[in-house]
């Protein structure tokens, strides 16, 4: 069983038991979140496909923390300036542990 949600813009495929990470949530660690943008829910034989979101599915999750992603690094170079700049950075996620998944009707 697993199923598609819309996280951040973004699309994920998600089993229940699954660590995931998505765009920075304002929400604080140790609630449960649920998505209700579900796009796709498959159960063996059992497919349901939304148009876009399936109405009353629901994907509980628990919010575990908050995590850095990889550094980036970024240089910006201007040729025959002598100039150059070099910076990094690294994106905030919230990682998400799947807890269940509820199909809709």
């Amino acid at each position: 069983m697993y199923a598609v949600i819309e996280a951040g813009g973004k699309q994920h495929k998600v089993e229940v038991g699954q660590t995931l990470e998505v765009d920075l949530m304002s929400e604080e660690a140790g609630a449960d979140y649920a998505f209700d943008t579900v796009m796709l829910y498959v159960d063996g034989d059992k497919v349901q496909i939304g148009q876009p979101y399936i109405k009353n599915a629901k994907v509980v999750a628990e919010i575990l923390s908050e995590v850095k992603g990889e550094k980036l690094s970024i240089l910006r170079f201007r040729r025959r300036k002598n100039s150059k700049r070099k910076f990094g950075h690294k994106q905030r996620y919230t990682q998400l542990k799947i807890k269940e998944i509820k199909a809709g009707k």
